[in-house]
């Protein structure tokens, strides 16, 4: 006799959603190890030798790494390239994005101006949310923020956090700020532009 099939169930009908996020920002930023930290799964990563450096590695093409949030939400997490050799990925990485991660360590060389750069690049690619994440920075750092907001002109819609790429509970910070910049935009654009004034409602 064959077993009795499962009850159709709202929550046995219920699938799993997934939000794609992009990690990105200048070479040595961290985005590698950002992934790696949270990730449940084993990353895919392309991470190769750099010339002349036997102990430091860049991203190539790009890293993979999933979280799963709340029991039927997964977070796909890409991180991209640092080097601008490698731009070419960033328009592929980006397609589909639903909000992305900009890190950067302000102590490394350009690292703000680069920053900056990539910035304004991915935010013409897409109109979606993002924060700006400063790596190697401990607590609750006013100084270093504003310091960074000013260099980048972040808006101050946009957050920017500090944190530790290597610490699971600091790189979870810096999602669930992008998470909910993420559930503020989409209930704006589904509430959409306020209803135009009509013509003579003003009073004289």
């Amino acid at each position: 006799m064959s077993p009795p099939a499962k009850a159709d169930t709202p929550r046995s009908r219920r699938r799993s959603r997934t939000l794609k996020v992009v990690v990105t920002g200048p070479y040595g930023a961290g985005k590698s190890t950002f992934i790696r930290t949270i990730s449940e799964i084993t990353v895919l990563s392309t991470e190769r030798a750099v010339s002349g450096d036997d102990d430091a590695t860049t991203t190539v093409a790009m890293d993979f790494g999933r979280i799963t949030v709340g029991g039927d939400l997964a977070l796909y997490l890409f991180g991209t390239p640092g080097q601008q050799r490698f731009e070419f990925m960033w328009d592929i990485l980006a397609e589909g994005m639903l909000g992305f991660v900009l890190m950067l360590d302000p102590a490394g060389a350009d690292g703000v101006a680069e920053a900056h750069r990539i910035q304004e690049t991915f935010t013409d690619m897409a109109d979606v949310p993002h924060v700006v994440a400063i790596n190697k920075a401990t607590g609750d750092d006013a100084e270093a923020i504003a310091d960074v907001r000013a260099r980048l002109e972040v808006p101050e819609t946009v957050p920017v956090v500090t944190c530790d790429a290597r610490e699971r509970d600091d790189v979870k910070r810096v999602l669930v700020t992008l998470l909910e910049q993420v559930r503020d935009h989409v209930r704006t654009a589904a509430a959409g532009p306020p209803p135009a004034a009509r013509t003579g409602d003003a009073t004289p």
